[in-house]
């Protein structure tokens, strides 16, 4: 069940399901530690001898307050008469998810309604040997186990405290789980309970005929006991609605620390392009890793998680977030600077705090060993880094990255090629399914090398930059020889050189093929180039009601019918839209990558969430959602086609737009 609505800053995260169940919860990393293992808190009420569990009878509204990582969330039961509104935060200092809910009776008699929360703790991923306790000295209910504390407390009634609670055993013999307890309406106030555990907390309202009532609740997180009481102490001092309207006040701020140009967008549009940086941003760890999904339910799938840093998401969304003007991408690239192999290379990914994570790539082959790597991770840092160095100029931050970062990965890139074809030696593809020399690993490591020649140069070594391009050279040379498919007019989408001198090519169409152009390999406005996109068009536009793009030819990854190439993605749709954007020469033109824009606007949730790929037939999100790397590629994919526009020609007679200038590749 996809994710939606996430808040947080860069060390506490929450977000929800569909049905506003809260899902995940991470401290103190974004991605890391899931302190519910994806199991849902629930939420129920009970009104007059009824009781209803979300989503039992429950119409329900999510999305955010605008320009804000406030949730806003809207929840009717008519046969309840009750209507709620209910805004979530994670507070942008403080550890504290807090929520403020607005409970209206639509009935035309007073009603006693009782709120019931109830809390399915995995803390630090698993259920054996945590502590659920009502502590009296704040009212509250403290869940436990070694350094990860949660302190849950509510604001109802003008009073601290709940109003009523019990703990109890769950997942262990007849045992269910407390949060059956709250069906009755009345909760047994057991006051502790260890291993396996659960707890539910109570708010009592009595609200009168076409009014509301207002009340607050609350999670804070921290390592100890003394942590969560000081966030308790603060909570008391300043207000829990003051959190909500600093929240609020400094997540409009930062999204529009850019003056953007939004009359030249849609509506829909500059909605999604603002709601892509903050959904980025509550995917940065504080300490500069940038994680690819927090979603548990594809664990399913897989037995694994999205919740890890890929080198080659973080370098594309760092450059996305450059691009729009966010410096705060410094904390990723010194945050790669730790990460990176001695030799110069970036190994599959790595978690949240920076170790090594799970990997199903081998580091042998036949027998024989082999580096278990993504080159294009490696190259894609050097080249958004180079961007970012132009984008904000910042010689002092740049100085400490050059030998330990740039030059080291510039090395390595130098030296992992054969000699007699100036390509990359064989590594594993972006989709992690096949082992070649790729084609949009070869343009990456061009672009790259590029960027660190650029570095050299600007730090006065002129012979090692003449060495970093003549590299580049040497690989858009084999680019043109071994990766062009000339019966074919485009480029193969990898290529293996066997031992007898053979050469196996695979002629799959693959939308990442776009990489030819995106990293500065060839212009856009290639002859090769025009014939590879076109085709990737023609073969993977998903022709049913829906459309986008898929990954490639005949995609098994969740697919959902033979009738179609694949899923359409978000990313690969974009990518067609950067290629549009790239080779408009007039306004008109520009207007044929702004209608795939538009599509990925139209195809999110109602939140603005963008997901992994959709169906194409349901148009409903699969696997991870939010993808960082969708809202990422949004946020460039705009940025490009702003950018392009301010580069117009004007009728010297009339002043209307006539023609785009093409900008430097």
């Amino acid at each position: 069940m996809p994710r939606d609505i996430p808040v947080g800053n860069g060390t506490m995260y929450v977000s929800f399901d569909k049905d506003y169940l809260l899902r995940e919860l991470n401290f103190p990393h974004v991605g890391e530690e899931n302190h519910t293992r994806g199991e849902p808190f629930r939420f129920g009420v009970w009104v007059d001898g009824k009781f209803r569990w979300l989503p039992d009878g429950w119409q329900i509204k999510r999305d955010y307050l605008d320009h804000s990582l406030v949730t806003n969330v809207e929840l009717t039961n008519p046969s309840l008469e009750l209507q709620i509104l209910s805004n979530d935060i994670v507070d942008f200092h403080e550890n504290i998810y807090l929520r403020k809910m607005v409970v209206e009776n639509r009935a035309d008699i007073e009603k006693e309604v009782k709120i019931f929360f109830a809390h399915d703790f995995h803390i630090y991923g698993t259920e054996i040997g945590d502590t659920a306790a009502h502590r009296p000295e704040v009212g509250g209910i403290l869940h436990y186990k070694g350094e990860r504390h949660f302190l849950i407390n509510a604001f109802a009634n003008n009073k601290y405290g709940v109003d009523a609670f019990a703990t109890g055993n769950k997942e262990t013999g007849n045992f269910k789980g407390t949060w059956l307890d709250a069906e009755d309406g009345i909760l047994s106030g057991n006051p502790i309970a260890q291993g396996s555990v659960d707890s539910v907390i109570a708010i009592h309202l009595n609200i009168k005929a076409k009014e509301k009532e207002t009340f607050y609740y609350w999670i804070s997180a921290g390592k100890n006991w003394l942590e969560v009481k000081a966030l308790e102490d603060k909570i008391r001092k300043r207000g829990p609605e003051s959190f909500l309207h600093r929240t609020k006040d400094y997540w409009n701020l930062w999204v529009h620390k850019e003056k953007l140009n939004y009359a030249l967008l849609p509506p829909k549009v500059a909605t999604i392009y603002k709601k892509s940086l903050l959904l980025c941003r509550t995917q940065i760890n504080n300490c500069g890793s940038i994680i690819a999904a927090c979603d548990s339910d594809v664990i399913l799938f897989n037995r694994d998680t999205y919740s890890y840093m890929w080198p080659r998401d973080g370098a594309l969304t760092a450059n996305a977030l450059d691009l729009a003007g966010y410096a705060i991408t410094n904390t990723f690239y010194n945050f790669c600077v730790k990460i990176i192999e001695n030799e110069g290379f970036f190994l599959h990914k790595y978690t949240p705090s920076g170790s090594l994570a799970s990997s199903w790539h081998p580091w042998e082959k036949e027998h024989k060993p082999q580096l278990p790597i993504q080159e294009d991770e490696t190259a894609l840092v050097i080249w958004a880094l180079w961007i970012h160095f132009k984008k904000f100029n910042d010689v002092e931050f740049i100085k400490p990255l050059y030998r330990c970062l740039i030059k080291k990965a510039a090395d390595f890139m130098m030296n992992y090629r054969n000699p007699e074809t100036g390509l990359p030696l064989p590594s594993y593809d972006l989709w992690e399914e096949r082992q070649g020399v790729i084609t949009f690993t070869v343009a990456t490591v061009y672009g790259g090398l590029l960027a660190a020649a650029n570095f050299a140069e600007a730090f006065g070594e002129k012979d090692l930059a003449e060495s970093y391009r003549d590299g580049a050279a040497q690989m858009r040379r084999g680019m043109d020889q071994y990766l062009w498919l000339a019966e074919e007019n485009r480029f193969a989408r990898m290529i293996n050189f066997n031992k007898d001198g053979s050469i196996e090519v695979d002629k799959t169409i693959d939308a990442s093929v776009y990489a030819i152009f995106a990293f500065g390999a060839y212009p856009a406005t290639d002859e090769k180039v025009a014939s590879t996109m076109n085709q990737v068009y023609d073969k993977l536009w998903c022709r049913m009601d829906g459309g986008g793009i898929a990954r490639y030819e005949n995609d098994p990854y969740y697919r959902q019918a033979d009738n179609v190439p694949g899923n359409p993605w978000f990313v690969t749709t974009l990518w067609l839209a950067q290629y549009y954007i790239a080779i408009a020469t007039t306004v008109d033109e520009l207007k044929k990558g702004m209608e795939l824009i538009e599509w990925v606007a139209d195809h999110a949730l109602p939140s603005g969430v963008l997901a992994e790929q959709v169906n194409p037939f349901t148009h409903e999100p699969l696997s991870v959602s939010p993808l960082t790397w969708s809202h990422a590629t949004f946020i460039t994919t705009v940025q490009q086609y702003l950018d392009k526009h301010t580069h117009v020609d004007l009728c010297p007679t009339c002043g209307h737009a006539i023609h785009l200038k093409m900008l430097e590749e």
